[in-house]
């Protein structure tokens, strides 16, 4: 599957769709060609009926993301207008993970910091390799976060663990991070990309239809009152009955077989 940039890599394997960040030279910082790409990527992804789950990971095994690359910031963002312009790009990056329909997942193995963690949370499962570190420098950088992302973060841990995590700016070992609810699962490095593997393997081989409703029925209840969308959270849950999965569930549980589920 051809990007953009060689700095993204994205493939598929069976029902699952892998996006990779690549600079293992700067432990997978994220400049702005990479940026772009994720859009890219993730809209394949979402016109494939073949993938199922997307997982994104990084290269090198040393880091997932270790935040926006901070050597383009000089050029990126040293002016107000660079700065809305920078984050517009990152923006709808993240906005491409979040509004995905199908379940994703973030597979973590080291450093997992500040933009780094932002897309982490923008998934919706975070499986961690033992060993992984996790923080928001912001603080010591005298950076400003939206109130988008710092919603995601309370919305995952809570009120009084984003404050700490931001009030100290300081890295959290991956014990820290499955306590607080950072992480879904921590799991030996050794095994980490079996287990990611299998772990999706998993959902793509359940009924679709029921996953992404319930994926909708779940952002809408985080959202504020006033901006739910009820009639389409009911509109996915009528389709998954409606369906020829519904029967084929049904079908397969009396046969004592697998289902062969076709998003349909």
């Amino acid at each position: 599957m051809k990007t953009s940039t060689e700095r993204m890599i994205a493939k598929k394997d069976g029902p699952i769709g892998w996006m990779q960040f690549n600079n293992p030279a700067r432990h997978n910082a994220v400049s702005v060609d990479m940026w772009k790409a994720v859009p890219e990527i993730m809209s394949e992804f979402a016109s494939d009926d073949g993938v199922r789950v997307v997982v994104l990971s990084g290269a090198g095994g040393k880091a997932f993301i270790s935040g926006a690359d901070i050597s383009e910031f000089g050029e990126k963002r040293s002016s107000p207008e660079t700065v809305l312009e920078y984050n517009r790009i990152a923006g709808l990056a993240n906005a491409a993970i979040i509004e995905f329909k199908k379940p994703t997942i973030a597979m973590i193995q080291g450093y997992c910091i500040g933009g780094g963690l932002g897309v982490a949370l923008c998934c919706d499962l975070r499986l961690a390799a033992e060993g992984s570190r996790f923080a928001v420098p912001a603080a010591k950088l005298g950076l400003g976060y939206a109130y988008d992302g710092i919603k995601r973060l309370v919305d995952i841990v809570g009120p009084s663990f984003a404050k700490e995590i931001f009030y100290t700016a300081r890295q959290f070992d991956s014990t820290e991070a499955l306590q607080m609810g950072l992480v879904n699962r921590v799991v030996p490095a050794a095994n980490i990309d079996t287990y990611v593997r299998d772990y999706a393997g998993t959902i793509g081989g359940n009924a679709p239809l029921t996953i992404n409703a319930v994926k909708l029925c779940v952002n809408e209840a985080t959202k504020d009152p006033e901006r739910r969308n009820l009639v389409a959270a009911q509109a996915a849950v009528d389709a998954c009955f409606a369906s020829a999965d519904y029967i084929e569930g049904r079908t397969a549980f009396m046969e004592k077989r697998k289902p062969a589920f076709r998003a349909r």
